[in-house]
């Protein structure tokens, strides 16, 4: 069924006809309905952004850069974001197709580079979509021990319970999952804010993170901690492009997909470094960094330890939140592939009355299940950033370019700000967090070879089987 433009709120863009051909020509891909609202893609975001990394993360970044200068990390974070959000803005406006990179990656690289390339994209993010499930669902499985100790294997248990629970509900149809989006967002939004103004109403410790004395934000020695230190900041950040993945749903994409990119990421930066600081003005961050629980040591520490259990449970609340989104976003990645005859035709598969690609939701939950079992937090979350850096942005940033020179911009519902600067910032950027990642690095481009190898093996099979 090709696209009218009828629900997309009047956006054309230049980019219609494109988009008509595109459906028209491929009887593979299944038109899904535009649904999702500029508030609910903006919740989805801003769920998935959120998660349970700040609050597990907190703790390791001050650890990892071992001074109060810790809060640049996640100022460090918010700017990356900032400037990579300006490549996601431009490209998500204009290819709002389900899949998101898949989709830029195969038309900046055009007919020769373009299939590799976005194979390669699907290829790593079957496998990094499911550590990022199994990512939060550790560190759900992890939190939930403040209220009753598990013990090994009942984290294991609480962790693909919470997966199972989540793929569970995603199970219908898509307006149903956006109003869903938009209540869980809201209880994300109202414990945040709890937790900040909790700390800067009792605030009793002073804190600066203002450099002192020889201290410098641009020694060699900081710029080594502050890099390994902003691996984790940057995982707490991802997820503002949520909405790409899910371009074929948006409203009025062209307008929709860069404000939702902006507003989550100003706004959760606010809140991230706001909550820092409240946190750090009542429990002092040499404390803190010792802490797996440093919420719910601060809640316990001004209200007591039943109000610190209730405000443990609306930490659960929220990396449940962000597992909602991840889980969805990336259901329509696989799924993009496979109806554009770039991967195994079954990932293709429609649910026959809901209308949404449940073969491709239950592999990213079903394997997101296996790795939440088998891994530990640290190590995925490594492992996510180490494979996606390359292909997914490094590769995306350049695809930009590539796309200006053959195209131009007249077509463009969205034109980054101060091209080319922040192409340049967002690679240099990405290649310095890929060396910061360390020997997971070295996996991810033995995760890439295998992607390569994989591509020329099977792509006749695939072929064949859409040929058929």
């Amino acid at each position: 069924m090709p696209w009218n433009g009828a629900d997309g709120g009047g956006w054309d863009g230049g980019m219609r006809p494109a988009i008509e051909r595109y459906y028209e020509n491929n009887p593979y891909y299944c038109y899904m309905k535009r649904e999702i609202s500029l508030l609910q893609a903006t919740s989805i975001n801003m769920i998935d952004m959120v998660g349970i990394g700040p609050f597990v993360m907190m703790s390791i970044v001050m650890r990892t850069v071992g001074s109060h200068l810790f809060l640049w990390a996640w100022i460090f974070g918010a700017i990356t974001a900032l400037i990579d959000g300006m490549i996601w803005s431009e490209l998500g406006a204009a290819f709002p197709l389900a899949g998101g990179s898949y989709n830029f990656l195969k038309e900046a690289y055009g007919k020769k580079g373009g299939p590799l390339m976005s194979f390669l994209f699907v290829w790593q993010t079957c496998m990094m979509s499911s550590l990022v499930v199994a990512s939060g669902a550790i560190g759900f499985s992890q939190t939930f021990g403040y209220l009753v100790p598990l013990g090994t294997w009942g984290e294991k248990g609480v962790s693909a319970g919470v997966v199972v629970l989540i793929t569970l509900l995603l199970f219908r149809d898509i307006k149903e999952v956006g109003k869903m989006a938009v209540f869980l967002w809201v209880g994300v939004i109202i414990t945040i804010l709890w937790i900040i103004i909790s700390g800067f109403t009792h605030r009793t410790v002073p804190y600066s993170f203002i450099p002192e004395g020889n201290e410098s934000l641009f020694s060699l020695s900081f710029a080594v901690v502050a890099g390994q230190a902003s691996v984790k900041t940057i995982y707490s950040y991802l997820g503002y492009y949520n909405v790409c993945h899910l371009g074929g749903e948006i409203r009025n994409p062209g307008r929709n997909i860069p404000r939702s990119i902006f507003i989550s990421i100003i706004c959760i930066a606010i809140l991230y470094l706001a909550m820092n600081l409240s946190i750090v003005g009542v429990v002092p961050w040499q404390e803190a960094m010792q802490s797996k629980f440093a919420v719910s040591l601060f809640i316990e520490r001004i209200y007591g330890h039943h109000v610190a259990q209730l405000a443990t449970v609306l930490v659960l609340w929220i990396a449940f939140a962000s597992l909602f989104a991840v889980i969805l976003g990336y259901s329509r990645v696989p799924y993009a592939a496979a109806a554009d005859g770039n991967f195994f035709p079954f990932f293709a598969k429609i649910h026959p009355t809901k209308q949404f690609p449940y073969v491709s939701l239950l592999f990213v939950g079903g394997l997101g299940l296996i790795f939440s079992v088998l891994l530990r937090l640290g190590e995925a979350i490594s492992g996510i950033l180490a494979m996606r850096i390359l292909v997914q942005f490094v590769a995306q940033a350049i695809g930009v370019v590539l796309l200006r020179r053959r195209r131009g911009t007249a077509h463009l519902p969205f034109k980054m700000w101060l091209y080319p600067l922040p192409v340049i910032l967002s690679v240099a950027i990405w290649l310095f967090e890929w060396y910061s990642t360390g020997q997971a690095a070295f996996f991810g481009l033995g995760l890439t070879a295998c992607g390569i190898a994989a591509y020329f093996i099977f792509r006749k099979t695939w072929q064949g089987e859409v040929l058929n």
